[in-house]
């Protein structure tokens, strides 16, 4: 099983949007091959920028075959489209996990 994490952290006055729109690119991913669920979390730790919401999507996956599948073949479209969308209100960092269940 491998965890897909994305942090985001949102300006204040782009959020609402930005929720709208996260809530359909989740289910844009979740309808690829070799995703499983998602859910969205708001982090409070450390306390937010002023100004910034901060938020984490944990996509679980299958395994890494289909991880690398989405990087390759759908990440680079559907980032560009948050990024024509919401340009700097925004910004995203990644990280992998992988465990056993």
């Amino acid at each position: 099983m491998i965890l897909y994490e994305v942090n985001l952290e949102v300006r204040d006055d782009a959020l609402a949007a930005f929720r709208a729109w996260l809530a359909e690119h989740i289910e844009e991913i979740l309808r690829l091959p070799g995703f499983l669920s998602a859910e969205v979390l708001e982090r409070r730790d450390p306390p937010p920028p002023d100004g910034l919401r901060p938020l984490t999507v944990h996509y679980r996956l299958i395994d890494g075959a289909a991880l690398e599948r989405y990087l390759t073949q759908d990440a680079p479209r559907m980032r560009e489209a948050g990024l024509r969308r919401f340009g700097d209100a925004f910004t995203a960092t990644r990280r992998v996990l992988a465990g056993d269940g």
